[in-house]
């Protein structure tokens, strides 16, 4: 009796588990895009609820313009033309690095959520893993140019005109300036296992990479050391383009383009569309890398 009971329950959980079956669904396109939003989606939800990093961020930018300035105004104004404020004059570096911290920051998130487990979990989904980078990529680009567009509204203080053409252009230029860094932090968090080492190494890069740009002073008349670190930072790349924009759109414009006639390779002036493709081809590079780490990561 106890023999027959024991092959009805095998027969039984023979047929409960044909019934119950783990329905995973097929890898495709349209999964990774899915994927790609809802991460993407993820990033402006976490800036939206964490107002105080909105407004930290915005500190050190304004800090830049107002404080450095106009400190400096006086001791620059000696190779300025008269009326020029130098605050104009470095509104455009300034204004890329208000999304400097905030689209390099970003990819911290990755390093947190590994250390808590959460980027375990989003690596054993069924979507290939170029989603989940792309989708973080393109949520801190976003959140970096919302960030950019705050600082933005702060243009006619510098005496920067609201014209609808300079302020479409900048943008554009945000855009690909928060893509390409904001790749650059994904880049480096693909590996790294510690937040405080990602905070160490995002440190010794972010501060050199807006001092060498040219943010606060002319790319022209450097010694030859310092001209090969400019040519070689990716943002001297952004910050030539956006200060050409700002200039075409002010009277005095081809008096200050002289204080910052461009970029130049051994003389040759690099043309501005060459400069913007520099900049995109250097954020494709860099998230090829880093959705080839992530493929590594276990």
């Amino acid at each position: 009796m106890a023999t027959k009971d024991i092959t009805v329950r095998q027969a039984g959980e023979r047929d409960l588990t044909e019934l119950i079956r783990v329905a995973v669904p097929e890898r495709s396109i349209r999964a990774d895009l899915r994927a790609v939003s809802i991460v993407w989606r993820r990033e402006l939800i976490r800036f939206r609820t964490d107002r105080l990093r909105a407004i930290t961020s915005l500190v050190q930018p304004v800090l830049f313009l107002f404080v450095l300035g106009t400190g400096l105004s006086r001791l620059a104004s000696r190779g300025l033309p008269a009326g020029v404020d130098f605050r104009t004059f470095i509104y455009p570096g300034v204004l890329a690095m208000s999304v400097l911290f905030t689209a390099i920051f970003s990819a911290a998130s990755i390093v947190w959520d590994r250390e808590f487990g959460f980027l375990r979990e989003m690596l054993v989904a069924p979507v290939r893993r170029w989603a989940i980078v792309v989708g973080k990529c393109l949520g801190g680009a976003t959140v970096a140019t919302f960030q950019g567009l705050i600082f933005l509204a702060l243009a006619g203080v510098a005496h920067v005109p609201y014209d609808p053409v300079l302020l479409l252009t900048l943008v554009a230029e945000l855009l690909l300036l928060s893509f390409t860094l904001t790749a650059f932090g994904v880049m480096m968090a693909a590996r790294i296992k510690q937040i405080q080492a990602f905070m160490a190494l995002t440190q010794l890069f972010v501060l050199p990479l807006f001092f060498l740009s040219g943010a606060l002073y002319p790319l022209n008349g450097l010694p030859a050391w310092l001209t090969v670190l400019t040519r070689v930072d990716p943002l001297t790349y952004v910050v030539d383009p956006m200060r050409h924009a700002v200039f075409a759109h002010l009277p005095f414009g081809q008096v200050l383009n002289r204080l910052s006639p461009g970029i130049t390779w051994f003389g040759w002036p690099v043309p501005l569309g060459l400069s913007l493709a520099l900049v995109a081809a250097m954020g494709l590079g860099m998230l090829g890398i880093a959705i080839a780490e992530f493929r590594k990561t276990e």
